[in-house]
């Protein structure tokens, strides 16, 4: 098979949660453990860091392979789901997978998925840690896909776990209170491994410490630690047990909301003890993210006038901190290209959306997308008024000719629309 063809195989074969959502949701490790016993258990000969969370985990996953890049190791990162291309989702140091080494994975264990069944993501967390350990990375940074416990990553033993933001998000699957998706979240802690949690929530605070001790796991709580803050209108100092550690940080990922993940970023750190990581790697790397990872989305400003910023939040914590952000922005008109999921939360995000703005709903390409029109008459309910659009990048377009150079569009929503989105 061409590359072409290898991927509408997979799309079309393996169940993806991305497209078609909780159908695609295994409940237990038995195709992973049986795939990787196929390919020899290639996840143990690498060492490992596994980042599980609500929001951050993606950004968090990132910034650590770029301040370990930036300390001349050669590092693999895991992450999903893709935004352009699906060699987005393995990456050795700046370089996607090559596309035939995707094609040459499939054609390889395309017996073993004609035999057992699995989901698009259990292949693709296959493949990645076959490269991984095919290229002898010096370390991986492992995201989990959809909460932690039964996600086809947990089969790894890190060096050290991180857990970021606890939110609602994935209800129907990860349980429908913080403290019932903590325990999901909380599946990642090994045995004997330190595990990191990068903001102390008051509300879920014990279970972590309670998982933790059963599994005799020491556990730090990073925001005890480490405290942000800002020394300019873009740079920051960060204190160590109230110390200055870090001074004058540039970060390139201009989101507010990802001073909440260097905490447990750089906790972290001071876990990986055969590595030598200089502060200088730490700032360079935190400061070079998106170069040296290739990360897109977050927080992204597309366009000056007018000025035109995408983000991939898109559940209650996600969409709450980016419109306190854009709170912090002045413009005249504020225009928002906004699509969603349908098994979201659908009302409790919209009332978090202002209603002095013009909306422009679409719906992304995808089975699980919420159909524009009912998005429209959803959002009405909450004074949130606008047209619909045939797809993501019409609304866009609606959106510019109608927003002067002293507006401000946002698109999001949903990772989805802002994969669609032609600029990215």
């Amino acid at each position: 098979m061409t590359y072409k063809e290898t991927l509408q195989y997979l799309y079309h074969n393996l169940p993806m949660y991305q497209r078609v959502g909780p159908a695609a949701y295994k409940v237990d490790l038995g195709n992973i453990i049986v795939l990787m016993d196929e390919l020899g258990n290639p996840q143990n000969s690498f060492k490992s860091i596994h980042v599980a969370g609500t929001n951050g985990k993606g950004s968090s996953s990132h910034i650590l392979a770029s301040i370990l890049q930036e300390a001349g190791y050669k590092v693999g990162l895991y992450t999903s789901p893709h935004l352009k291309s699906f060699t987005e989702r393995v990456r050795l140091n700046d370089l996607e997978i090559p596309e035939q080494a995707v094609v040459n994975f499939v054609q390889e264990v395309t017996p073993l998925i004609e035999k057992l069944k699995p989901s698009f993501f259990e292949i693709t967390v296959a493949l990645a840690f076959q490269y991984f350990a095919q290229q002898q990375v010096d370390i991986a940074i492992i995201e989990v896909g959809l909460g932690g416990r039964l996600d086809s990553t947990n089969i790894i033993t890190p060096e050290v776990s991180l857990i970021t933001n606890i939110g609602l998000d994935h209800q129907a699957l990860l349980g429908d209170t913080l403290e019932k998706i903590a325990i999901e979240k909380a599946g990642i802690i090994k045995p004997t491994v330190p595990v990191v949690i990068s903001q102390k929530q008051l509300e879920i605070e014990a279970i972590f410490v309670d998982i933790a001790a059963k599994r005799d796991a020491p556990i730090f709580f990073a925001s005890d630690i480490y405290i942000v803050e800002q020394a300019s209108p873009e740079r920051f100092n960060v204190l160590k047990n109230d110390t200055v550690f870090l001074e004058g940080l540039l970060p390139d990922l201009k989101g507010n909301y990802q001073l909440l993940n260097i905490p447990g970023v750089l906790a972290c750190l001071t876990h990986l003890s055969k590595f030598s990581i200089s502060e200088k790697n730490i700032k360079d790397g935190i400061e070079c993210v998106a170069k040296n990872t290739g990360l897109k989305g977050r927080w992204q400003i597309l366009n000056e006038k007018p000025i035109t910023i995408c983000d991939t939040g898109h559940n209650i914590d996600g969409v709450t901190m980016v419109i306190q952000q854009l709170k912090s922005y002045s413009y005249k008109q504020l225009h928002i290209v906004w699509g969603m999921v349908e098994d979201k939360s659908i009302g409790e995000v919209l009332e978090l959306l202002p209603a002095n703005a013009s909306y422009y709903f679409c719906a992304a390409d995808i089975p699980r997308a919420l159909n524009a029109k009912t998005l429209t008459s959803e959002a009405a309910k909450f004074k949130l008024i606008g047209n619909c659009y045939k797809s993501v990048n019409e609304a866009i377009l609606a959106a510019k000719k109608n927003a002067g150079k002293e507006d401000l569009i946002f698109i999001g929503g949903s990772t989805f629309v802002v994969a669609e989105i032609d600029e990215l």
